[in-house]
């Protein structure tokens, strides 16, 4: 594979006429060409990849959380939770992948991955169907209607660390949302209708409201919340027999797990949208590509979230084939192009830059 252009950092201009020209970027019609015609031999799922990866990811999860529970060294019980972290984060992101998934394509994984990993892990994947295919939407990115946007960057400084700080609940906040609330919601109507409109996606945004399932998918999204349920009520049964211990390293490596999806999420946007409508190019100049050679970003942004802002222009591609269009588009076009904008080195340099922004508020 031929190495990739520089891209200069595109943090020359001031943040206020960034702001502007996003909330007005005409399309760039020739990176948009370019984008479909130069990736149209690579933009289909191959399950020789898919189902190795997320099968060897759970497995390696799994195991290095049953070490990190039951082994008595302090040292090795942390090294292998730490392990367990890296390789559950990777397996559970594997449902941004089926978000986007064609109702045809590769049979089978998502019912797999929502045994293996979207149960265990009470993240089922009706938690993020139906709901990130808003946060594309020409329509609604970055207005009140995208579940997945705050303009961070331009709120105030306790923003961010309140961010993270709910990321670290979760885990607890989800064994209550479906071994308790779920349960209830059965008896009681409007408690479910409640919780469905508030703790059944994976949004940041707290006026979200969620419609409810229809169809087809509704059925689906049933089997997979009665499993979760079960699989919850299991969790809170097992510490009268068990104890707390196993539990609670279970609920840690879950939380840091979230926090480590939370720091992701905070670097995939520029977050510097005040609600107004985008383009698609106004949508890609408002994420983030984090490009080789960056060294650690495959493991923050594991499968193809380091190419989020190309993401967001080919919302279809397969995360496999992402290193080779960003190297593709990027030949191509040049490093003075539009797409070079959104290449940045680094999820520290991307922080700091946030940060620095909401201390101007």
């Amino acid at each position: 594979m031929s190495s990739i252009p520089a891209f200069p950092i595109a943090d020359a201009e001031p943040q206020a006429v960034r702001r502007v020209a996003l909330s007005a970027t005409p399309d760039d019609r020739q990176m948009l060409r370019a984008a479909a015609e130069l990736t149209r031999d690579i933009n289909e799922a191959r399950p020789e990849i898919y189902w190795p990866d997320m099968l060897l990811s759970a497995a390696l999860g799994y195991a290095a959380l049953a070490g990190a529970i039951l082994i008595a060294n302090p040292v090795l019980a942390v090294a292998s939770g730490i392990v367990s972290v890296l390789a559950l984060y990777r397996a559970l992101l594997f449902i941004h992948e089926i978000s986007h998934f064609h109702r045809t394509a590769l049979p089978g994984f998502r019912t797999a991955w929502n045994l293996l990993v979207g149960i265990p892990m009470l993240t089922p994947s009706f938690m993020y169907e139906g709901v990130h295919t808003l946060h594309h939407a020409r329509q609604r990115y970055g207005t009140v209607e995208d579940p997945e946007y705050l303009p961070l960057a331009l709120m105030k400084p306790w923003s961010l660390p309140l961010f993270l700080l709910v990321a670290l609940l979760a885990p607890p906040a989800l064994v209550i949302r479906f071994g308790i609330l779920s349960p209830l919601g059965a008896i009681f109507p409007p408690l479910r209708r409640f919780v469905w409109e508030r703790f059944s996606a994976l949004s940041i945004n707290p006026a979200f409201r969620r419609r409810p399932a229809e169809g087809e998918q509704a059925r689906r999204f049933l089997w997979q919340e009665v499993g979760a349920s079960i699989w919850a009520m299991a969790l809170i049964a097992s510490i009268f027999w068990l104890g707390w211990r196993p539990l609670l390293i279970a609920l840690g490596v879950a939380s840091i797990v979230a926090v480590f999806n939370q720091l992701r999420t905070l670097v995939a946007h520029l977050w510097e949208n005040e609600g107004e409508q985008m383009t698609v190019t106004g949508q890609y100049l408002d994420s983030v590509n984090v490009p080789p050679p960056s060294p650690m970003a495959a493991l923050w942004a594991p499968v193809g979230l380091r190419y989020h802002a190309l993401h967001h222009l080919l919302p279809s591609l397969p995360y496999h084939s992402l290193a080779e269009a960003h190297r593709r588009i990027s030949a191509e076009l040049g490093a003075d192009s539009t797409y070079g904008r959104t290449s940045y080195k680094s999820m520290t340099f991307l922080v700091l830059r946030i940060a620095r922004s909401t201390m101007k508020r």
